[in-house]
């Protein structure tokens, strides 16, 4: 059923609304049907778009300028089906002309943010790409990435100008052959002067941008879909953090999901090592008495997450400046846990201290997301990203929506 454009008069009655996506929604929220999502006090979810908008698979969202937008959609896991779009917001689910596609017939796109250099980045499977934000003009920075085996997506995060940090996830989930027989020792996909499994440092130059270095920074790390890079104003560096989706066992809890802050060198533990729900490091199945997994073995995870809500993306949001209202998202780390098992598919949030690291209890920014027949179906967050006005903007994969969290009422500026 269409959302119907109403009179004034009639929008501030509530109205159940079905979506295609399986949403139904009563109210309005910023001018949108209003989610039943539970949402800090004093926000809501709006849906700004779904399926009638042409979404098939949408995995990041960033901001360009007020009311647009550019997604990564996937279309599918099969190569060379993912498309590049423009979302205008103004409006509403499935009026016309909203979406436009920019570029198709790309590789499983995943990665898209903008660099130091006011261009967009977008990550393929096997190349990432920039193009300024006014049209799309490809120039591929870097080319000959991994597009094999069952982690090729591309994610990415600048540290300084010149810097990039990039995923390249496993071809594997625990480094066994096709027909599943035992883990091999050395494993062969982290040997090498270009192991997978790795997170990579690309360093660019001149003018015309160049590639100067392109050197695996961390190994060990299954598949890094969640980066991000937190500023330490102590000591005026930088912190790497990277959201591990672990070894795929059937225990409902475990092996744990990881927070690693990532150092130079370092090795992370895939395949030998996974992390338990306390957050030590064991011997991972297949490699028992065959593989070390101590202290100096295998770097410890800063956080251990619980078992299965596969992060998908990390977002670091500046603390609000003098003047500017504070959000619930405001100096914190966010991650998009996508499920599929409780307490996955949701928001989650740590507030940075002032060395950029995340502390004190994990904070819900948008939870109470599982399948209730007739109201919602399960979340499943791919993306976000927080818009020129503080709003946060989600992105479903399996759902096929957009989603903001904004004000239930204008915020009051402070004086």
């Amino acid at each position: 059923m269409l959302w119907l454009a109403l009179p004034t008069w009639a929008r501030s009655t509530p109205i159940t609304i079905p979506s295609p996506s399986g949403y139904t929604a009563e109210g309005q929220c910023a001018g949108y049907p209003r989610l039943p999502l539970k949402t800090p006090k004093g926000w809501c979810a709006g849906l700004v778009a779904d399926e009638r908008d042409g979404l098939r698979m949408p995995r990041r969202l960033l901001e360009l300028a007020p009311d647009r937008f550019w997604i990564t959609d996937m279309g599918s896991w099969e190569p060379k089906q993912g498309r590049l779009l423009e979302l205008k917001t103004p409006g509403q689910p499935g009026d016309p002309k909203r979406t436009r596609v920019l570029a198709k017939g790309l590789d499983r796109p995943h990665g898209l943010i903008r660099g130091p250099d006011g261009r967009v980045y977008v990550g393929e499977a096997g190349a990432i790409w920039r193009t300024p934000s006014t049209q799309v003009e490809r120039e591929i920075v870097l080319r000959d990435l991994p597009d094999t085996g069952a982690h090729p997506l591309t994610e990415m995060v600048f540290a300084l100008p010149g810097t990039l940090f990039v995923n390249v996830g496993s071809a594997t989930d625990a480094c066994r052959a096709e027909g599943q027989d035992q883990p091999s020792i050395p494993c062969p996909e982290i040997e090498g002067k270009l192991p997978r499994a790795a997170v990579y440092q690309a360093v660019f130059g001149g003018s015309d941008f160049k590639r100067q270095t392109f050197v695996p920074w961390a190994i060990g790390l299954r598949n890094s879909l969640g980066l991000a890079v937190t500023n330490d104003t102590t000591n005026s560096g930088m912190r790497l953090w990277q959201a591990e989706n672990s070894v795929d066992y059937t225990d409902a809890q475990m092996p744990a999901e990881e927070l690693n802050e990532l150092s130079q060198g370092a090795h992370y533990g895939w395949p030998y090592c996974v992390t338990d729900k306390k957050g030590h490091s064991v011997v991972a199945r297949g490699y028992k008495k065959r593989a070390p997994c101590g202290p100096t073995d295998a770097k410890a995870p800063f956080q251990a997450w619980p078992a299965h809500v596969a992060p998908l993306q990390l977002l670091a949001v500046p603390a609000a400046k003098p003047g500017e209202a504070e959000r619930p998202w405001s100096g914190r780390l966010l991650a998009v846990w996508h499920g599929p098992r409780a307490p996955g598919h949701r928001i989650v949030a740590w507030r940075l201290d002032a060395q950029g690291r995340p502390q004190g209890e994990r904070e819900d920014i948008v939870s109470d997301w599982d399948a209730s027949p007739g109201m919602r179906p399960q979340g499943n967050p791919a993306g976000i990203t927080v818009d020129s006005q503080g709003r946060l903007w989600i992105v479903e994969d399996r759902n096929r929506t957009v989603i903001v969290i904004a004000p239930d009422k204008p915020v009051t500026q402070p004086r």
